[in-house]
């Protein structure tokens, strides 16, 4: 068996400005392209901004709805985050570290494409949390859930 990729197609009202925000951006790579969608590479997975006239209900906070990326390397993270700064890119939440001193604790940033679309990046002290630490209930902010 090959190995597996995730796919993702999301709205978006603008095909240029989701270019801007994720080629020249974020740094994904460009793939097929045509009147109503844009294919790209997010760290070998594949997403899809899909054209949308539907207006988008706006989110007050992160919650139901984000997407991004867990990075294993916390240099790798950092990376991107210096890139969203110094490209201009909007962050819906600057870097923080969310459940210090526990075995969630990580570090975050959200950042608002330009259709507002979230997008959560992070690394984790410790790689169990990810799919583990089972004996804690916590997915989350309490006080973001709406």
């Amino acid at each position: 068996m090959g190995s597996v990729r995730f796919h993702l197609a999301f709205p978006v009202h603008d095909l240029e400005e989701a270019k801007g925000f994720y080629v020249d951006g974020l740094g994904c790579t460009l793939g097929r392209q045509s009147a109503h969608a844009v294919l790209l590479g997010f760290k070998d997975h594949q997403i899809v901004a899909q054209l949308t006239t539907e207006p988008l209900p706006l989110q007050k906070g992160i919650y139901p709805r984000h997407f991004g990326l867990i990075f294993t390397n916390e240099e790798e993270w950092n990376a991107v985050a210096e890139r969203a700064r110094t490209r201009g890119l909007k962050f819906y939440q600057h870097p923080r570290r969310r459940f210090p001193g526990t075995r969630l604790e990580h570090q975050t940033f959200f950042l608002e494409d330009p259709s507002h679309n979230l997008l959560e990046f992070k690394h984790y002290t410790h790689e169990t949390a990810i799919f583990g630490e089972h004996d804690t209930a916590v997915i989350g902010d309490e006080d973001e859930i709406r």
